[in-house]
């Protein structure tokens, strides 16, 4: 069986309260600890876009939320762009695992009330400006998130290697090169410029006027 690289359990945790997991007994009092590798298993690949959509969730819930937990299935997620385009699919499926906060096909809830739906939660070609919005349920409160990967630079290697890597020119030794360089770049996101606002940044959303 295959391991993680070892920076990945040094990557700051996401916890949340669900009340849908208190309710089927998942756990005595709801809480849910997401952390990077979980992102990865579900992407099924580590790379900048995976380890921002992780960090701009935590960026958004943490404005939101303050320092109480956040609610899993009590946030909206608002997509600028639509489903198709880029990478936009990638990042919004790392914010529905962190969420809950699900498309069309999402959990319809419980009973004739619908009691913890996730359903329509996560809406995309949101008219906001940046990659991703996040707004409370109960309070109305929202955050437009943005990612600048540009902060983080690859490694000057990768000028070389990545056509290489890409093209499947690469020999045995660049391509272990290729995928060191790659995920030190994913580290560097996650450890040193984790709460790097020339990184993630993100603004208060006047959600009632979009």
């Amino acid at each position: 069986m295959g391991c993680f690289p070892a920076f990945f359990d040094s990557v700051p945790t996401i916890s949340l309260h669900d009340p849908l997991a208190a309710f089927l007994g998942v756990s005595d009092d709801g809480i849910m600890t997401y952390c990077y590798a979980d992102a990865v298993k579900l992407a099924g690949h580590s790379c900048p876009t995976v380890a921002g959509a992780y960090l701009m969730v935590r960026k958004g819930l943490a404005l939101l939320y303050a320092d109480r937990l956040p609610e899993r299935g009590g946030v909206e997620v608002h997509m600028r762009d639509n489903r198709e385009r880029g990478t936009t699919g990638v990042v919004a499926a790392i914010a529905t695992l962190l969420t809950g906060a699900a498309p069309e096909t999402g959990f319809g809830g419980i009973g004739t009330t619908h009691r913890f739906a996730r359903r329509d939660l996560l809406q995309f070609d949101a008219p906001i400006d940046g990659m991703l919005a996040l707004r409370r349920r109960d309070t109305g409160r929202g955050v437009v998130v943005d990612m600048d990967s540009a902060g983080v630079p690859p490694a000057r290697d990768m000028l070389t290697l990545l056509p290489r890597a890409v093209t499947g020119q690469a020999n045995e030794s660049e391509q272990a090169r290729f995928g060191a360089l790659w995920q030190e770049r994913v580290e560097r996101m996650l450890i040193e410029h984790a709460d790097d606002p020339a990184l993630v940044h993100a603004r208060e959303w006047d959600a009632v006027r979009q």
